[in-house]
């Protein structure tokens, strides 16, 4: 079996000899000196002489095989003699090298599911499986189906339902956040009555909404509700490439609308006097301004980009990614920590702000965002992003470097934080959403790709090797978050046993769980809110390797979801507690539940061309945008044509 690569460049010295040509001299003494005829012949007097007689006579051969071969230059000015001649010749040489050389090594003969050295799986799915796999598919059809009509029943138009009191919530601005959340999952899973029922609303209320709102926060109303019409567009037939809708709608209404919103949005770019957008927006009468401590998350103004290009790309308007990407382009010239950066900025100074530095909540999509816009916008000629990329890299490097521990005594992977930046302490703390980043790595690895034919076309380098395995170790983990607990299902965050940290008696409640003293739950963190990054990381790292263990872990921890947080008369609810049995339960189905966490659930379990990773990119939540072959550059009036 392969050996495991490290997660450092700087500590790898790394044997590619099976690759390597080797001399007809290095054959001979590796067969003599390096095999079981070394310890054999030299245990005795007659071994020994009959050794020393070989190396003798072959010495003599190799010598009288060179002085009777002519050179190369020799041949092309005087000619090799005759045919004869040069098949003697060969053929010696030939019938030496076969006899000398070692037999290969050859793999263990696999079934057609098995796995082999390299991580890689090969063989299609038998029919049984392919059976199994539809039927879980359907499962996850049927849970969106019942937190669908919850929400229907009780919270129509609402941004989020309260499943326990049974009504609606406004949280997020008031724009029916659940609704344009949920409708390109629908027109994933062909549920058309839904489909139907969402784009009707949307068609008649939203841009009522949207020009009497007031408040909303420029980050979710992106991310959720702008990024949610732009992929219902597209799958709506759009791009008149995919229709995965026959009710609902024009796709043109969906543009409409997300072209009025973004109008309004834009006054956060256009309001603020550098490149970092306020946080908040005035819908209403498109004004903007700073959240209440002046500051903006750095995850926040990064995490926009996907969105606003892709709709500069459709409707042929480029001044919403030429706004967007000011943001990336200022962040290229900022100092970092071995490409870490502050969760806090300021847009009046344009400058990071304190020192903590985390991949959990408001650093998270920065990082995601450096390679997936880098994918959406890498093959504009001329267009000048490899920087998006490099910065993905050094900012991976540091994550291997300054934030990667295992634990005690069973060695899982994690990825702490930096709470006084890289002068200060480091803490074994990983929220949950954290477990973004294994699918976020393995999608930088192989560029959406499978392992199999990214190796197979020499595409991988040792750092995308390191960061695949960075990403599988990271995954398990954060499978592990869940069935340590109780309920199987993860906390919100998590600590880790270290030698420099421990606390006893905050498990997560599952005696028979083999990482029970790994992880450490304290108690103001033991709630879920049903959030998708790590069934978005086994969605990303099943179609990447192929593993079906990815697969089998998600079906677990639907199942979880199904048992403990399924409310009958509709809906989802979250946790309180996930280490208690029975667990008591949070009044409130978030939107990202049924735009996330069914949708990656529902993919995982499907067939690997639906939405497939290489001409998909998905945004923070979920949302699919197709990699375009045109994209506008800045500023200019020509759509530039790519190849992507």
């Amino acid at each position: 079996m392969s050996k495991s690569l490290p997660y450092s460049v700087k500590n790898g010295h790394y044997d590619n000899a099976k690759f390597r040509h080797r001399s007809f001299f290095k054959v001979i003494t590796q067969t003599l000196f390096s095999s079981d005829m070394k310890r054999e012949c030299v245990s005795c007097s007659t071994g020994k002489f009959l050794g020393l007689f070989m190396i003798f006579g072959l010495a003599c051969l190799m010598l009288s095989h060179a002085s009777k071969t002519p050179s190369v230059t020799d041949g092309l000015s005087k000619g090799l003699g005759t045919n004869e001649e040069k098949k003697v010749v060969t053929d010696v040489g030939v019938r030496f090298k076969k006899f000398l050389r070692r037999a290969p090594r050859l793999p263990p003969r696999l079934s057609g599911n098995e796995k082999v050295s390299s991580g890689i799986f090969t063989g299609k799915p038998t029919e049984h499986d392919e059976e199994k796999w539809k039927a879980r598919q359907r499962n996850v059809k049927e849970a969106f189906t019942h937190a669908w009509s919850g929400y229907k029943k009780f919270a129509m138009g609402y941004d989020e339902l309260l499943p326990l009191s049974m009504q609606g919530f406004d949280g997020l601005g008031g724009l029916g956040a659940t609704v344009v959340d949920s409708l390109d999952t629908a027109m994933i899973m062909g549920l058309e009555e839904v489909v139907s029922e969402a784009g009707s609303w949307i068609e008649s209320n939203l841009l009522e909404r949207i020009s009497q709102k007031g408040d909303v926060n420029l980050f979710e109303t992106t991310i959720r509700v702008l990024g949610g019409l732009l992929s219902a567009y597209h799958l709506s037939g759009g791009d008149q490439d995919m229709n995965l809708a026959n009710s609902g709608p024009k796709p043109t209404i969906y543009l409409e609308i997300a072209k009025n919103l973004a109008d309004r949005l834009l006054s956060a770019f256009t309001s603020s006097p550098t490149p970092i957008p306020y946080s908040d927006v005035l819908l209403k009468n498109s004004s903007a301004h700073p959240a209440s401590n002046l500051l903006s998350s750095t995850s926040e103004v990064s995490t926009l980009q996907l969105e606003f290009n892709y709709l500069s790309a459709i409707s042929g308007d480029p001044k919403y990614k030429t706004e967007g990407m000011k943001v990336f382009a200022h962040f290229k010239t900022l100092p970092k920590v071995e490409g870490l950066v502050p969760i806090y900025i300021s847009p009046h100074s344009g400058e990071f702000i304190g020192q903590e530095i985390r991949l959990g909540s408001r650093g998270d999509s920065y990082y995601e965002y450096l390679i997936k816009v880098w994918l959406q916008l890498r093959s504009i000629q001329d267009g000048n992003f490899t920087y998006l990329y490099d910065m993905y890299e050094e900012a991976m490097r540091g994550v291997r470097h300054l934030l990667v521990q295992k634990t005690i005594p069973n060695e899982l992977v994690f990825v702490g934080e930096l709470p006084g930046g890289s002068k200060g302490s480091f803490s074994p703390k990983m929220d949950h959403l954290v477990c973004f980043l294994p699918g976020t790595l393995a999608l930088g690895a192989t560029k959406g790709i499978t392992k199999e034919k990214a190796m197979m076309d020499n595409l991988l380098t040792i750092e995308d090797f390191e960061n695949l395995k960075l990403a599988e170790d990271l995954a398990k983990t954060c499978f592990e978050m869940y069935s340590v607990t109780s309920t199987g299902l993860a906390p919100e965050i998590a600590y880790f046993h270290t030698k420099d940290f421990y606390e006893d008696g905050l498990g997560g409640g599952n005696q028979s769980s083999e990482y029970v003293n790994d992880i450490i739950i304290k108690f103001n963190d033991r709630h879920n809110l049903l959030r998708p990054e790590t069934v978005e990381s086994l969605f990303v790292l099943y179609r990447i390797t192929q593993d079906p263990k990815y697969r089998e872990w998600g079906w677990q921890i639907f199942q979880s979801f199904e048992k403990y947080t399924k409310v009958d008369s509709g809906g989802y609810s979250s946790l309180n507690d996930v280490t208690t049995l029975p667990p008591q339960r949070r009044d409130k189905m978030e939107t990202f539940f049924l735009g996330e966490t069914l949708k990656y659930l529902y993919l995982l379990f499907g067939d690997s061309s639906v939405i497939p990773l290489d001409k998909f990119v998905f945004n923070t939540e979920a949302h699919p945008f197709p990699i375009k072959d045109a994209i506008y550059l800045e500023g200019g009036s020509n759509m530039m044509k790519g190849t992507m």
